[in-house]
């Protein structure tokens, strides 16, 4: 997805000309003790088991691969989206078959 879209930033090191520290900054690094690392600014990660994938969420015995002709736009602005457009498809996909579902019966 394009940042103006998503409204987050991004930042790239670029490897050719890194950021520099001065020589003091550099003595204070090599000076600090793990106990002196301020990780207030970290939300609580207990009770999580870590990153998980995606495809690890989803068993992979409901995805079918298949071939699948769509308009050279449609696919033209989903790749656009970034990586997992495929991904993108799908919940689309799964929107239109839901908004097609009969609403549940009031009582």
């Amino acid at each position: 997805m394009s940042t103006s879209n998503t409204g987050m930033v991004q930042f790239r090191i670029d490897l050719n000309n890194p950021p520099t520290m001065t020589p003091e900054q550099l003595q204070a690094l090599r000076d600090l003790r793990d106990e002196e690392i301020d990780f207030s600014d970290i939300p609580d990660q207990s009770g999580t088991t870590g990153w998980r994938r995606v495809s690890e969420l989803v068993p992979t015995q409901n995805k079918k691969q298949i071939t699948l002709r769509l308009d050279a736009d449609l696919l033209a602005f989903f790749r656009s989206t970034g990586k997992r457009y495929q991904s993108r498809i799908n919940a689309a996909l799964r929107e239109y078959v839901n908004a097609q579902q009969p609403a549940p019966k009031q009582r």
